[in-house]
């Protein structure tokens, strides 16, 4: 197929000939000289091997390649300037997809505020949610399935993410009204312990810190039941077989409308929840909108500022 090569330029510059009626018009829509023009065209039709305007010292008038040829420059530029507006609706985050992975706990706990507030003011940005266990969350966002992710802890150096810390999520201790934790007051954390527990799996962000609790006041964990799900363990709880202890975030996983929360005295650690990234990779303008909507109102408790 024969190669036709045609600039935007040349487009512009038939479309204009076409509504003006005259070089000298078109050139100073064009910013253009006359005679500037008038090569630009003379060159075009070499190169598409026709004539495109018949023209004289008065009149110049568009032939039959020429009507056609006009057709295809209105549809190019028409397509080109849609294009442009996709993107510069891109650049300004009003287009596009923002995948955020994260902690179960914080993509219920944490994001449906967040995400209420940046759907609002981006409508016609997609959305999407994975939510997984830490290792997964930076899997996603080191992979580059996800633009952002939110976890727990910290990263792996070898890993290459950037983890800035948004808040630290104070644990709690959760049982039924008239189960261990019957009485409305703090309790010490060794009580805790000792108490049938149901603990969340090993391997878990949540169960590292509660191991790490015990071995500060020597005590050995032996759980009744371990979890690998927030929502089973919640359950587990419900149906009386123990107390667990979690992060505040991961509350609204559970349905505490039949729990109740204690204060925790002596658990020494509260889990670091924060924003991973791509380390050296320049954010999509939607990931960067969704970054900058939290800078402007971040009001989680316990939290601080993203940096």
């Amino acid at each position: 197929m024969k190669r036709i090569n045609v600039t935007l330029s040349d487009f512009r510059a038939i479309v204009a000939i076409a509504e003006t009626g005259t070089f000298r018009a078109a050139a100073e829509a064009l910013g253009l000289s006359a005679s500037a023009l008038s090569r630009q065209v003379t060159a075009l039709e070499r190169r598409q091997g026709t004539r495109l305007f018949d023209r004289d010292t008065r009149n110049v008038a568009p032939t039959a390649s020429g009507l056609a040829f006009l057709r295809a420059a209105e549809r190019a530029i028409g397509a080109t300037e849609d294009g442009m507006r996709d993107f510069e609706d891109f650049l300004a985050a009003r287009n596009g997809r923002l995948t955020i992975a994260g902690l179960p706990s914080v993509t219920a706990g944490l994001l449906p505020a967040v995400l209420r507030r940046f759907a609002a003011r981006h409508p016609d940005v997609d959305l999407r949610i994975m939510d997984g266990l830490s290792d997964g969350v930076l899997e996603a966002v080191e992979g580059g399935v996800a633009d952002l992710g939110f976890a727990a802890g910290t990263v792996s150096t070898r890993r290459r993410l950037d983890f800035q810390p948004l808040m630290n999520d104070p644990f709690v201790a959760v049982g039924t009204p008239d189960g261990p934790l019957a009485e409305d007051r703090r309790y010490d954390w060794a009580e805790i312990a000792a108490m049938p527990f149901i603990a969340m799996a090993k391997g878990t962000s949540v169960r590292e810190l509660v191991d790490g609790a015990c071995l500060r006041i020597g005590v050995e964990l032996s759980p009744r039941f371990e979890a690998s799900h927030l929502a089973t363990a919640g359950a587990l709880v419900a149906a009386d077989l123990g107390v667990t202890a979690l992060p505040t975030l991961t509350l609204p996983v559970l349905n505490m409308t039949v729990l109740v929360r204690r204060e925790i005295e002596g658990f020494g650690a509260m889990r670091r929840v924060g924003l991973v990234k791509r380390s050296g990779r320049t954010l999509p303008p939607a990931a960067a909108a969704f970054i900058g909507l939290m800078r402007s109102g971040w009001t989680g408790s316990h939290a601080g500022p993203v940096p």
